[in-house]
């Protein structure tokens, strides 16, 4: 077999598995997104690190007691249509790292990552992300089964929160909050979350 350390090695019009990612020795970071390779941003900038080093902190003060566990990115997510069932490597074609991500279902965590949807996902926007991203990143995690999921916007210092409508497992924008709000979870009431300690410069 040959070594695969290079991304000019791959076809990116194919379609890989998460099996395929495994034998990578990339030299970039990468995410697979329904078998499509998708490069991920440059490295972050200081203000998207800044704010993923504050909420890191608050979610490991808070989760620390807790049975949920938080991680940060880089750490690999492996999704699959939530109305499935649960499949073998060879037949998952999306592995996502989200900046910042919670699960709750212990039996979830994997040597490898998580298997499955977390409960919360936090993605932090860079200047590089497009459109379609963020696009796709939504219906992603809409299609997935995570319950909740914010979208940090460093530069606008705001955060949208959307949660998933268990009956028709569509999002519902549920808040927007702004630079000097209190940001509060959905799935966790008690998580306050104080947004002008996350922005500071």
């Amino acid at each position: 077999m040959i070594k695969i350390t290079q991304l000019s090695q791959l076809d990116l019009n194919a379609s890989y598995t998460y099996a395929d990612y495994l034998t990578w020795q990339l030299d970039k970071t990468v995410e697979l997104i329904k078998g499509k390779i998708m490069m991920m941003s440059p490295a972050p900038n200081v203000k998207h690190q800044s704010i993923s080093w504050q909420l890191s902190g608050i979610l490991f003060q808070y989760f620390k007691t807790k049975d949920c566990h938080a991680f940060a990115a880089p750490f690999d997510v492996r999704l699959y249509n939530s109305q499935k069932s649960l499949v073998a490597d060879k037949e998952i074609h999306t592995v996502i790292q989200p900046d910042l991500c919670v699960i709750c279902d212990l039996d979830k965590l994997t040597e490898q990552g998580c298997l499955g949807a977390p409960d919360l996902i936090i993605e932090i926007l860079s200047k590089g992300n497009s459109k379609k991203e963020v696009q796709t990143k939504y219906q992603l995690y809409q299609e997935s089964g995570v319950t909740e999921y914010w979208v940090v916007y460093p530069y606008e210092q705001t955060v949208n929160q959307f949660v998933l409508d268990q009956s028709t497992n569509k999002y519902q924008l549920m808040r927007m909050f702004a630079e000097d709000d209190i940001a509060t979870s959905h799935i966790f009431p008690d998580l306050e979350i104080d947004l002008k300690e996350v922005f500071a410069e």
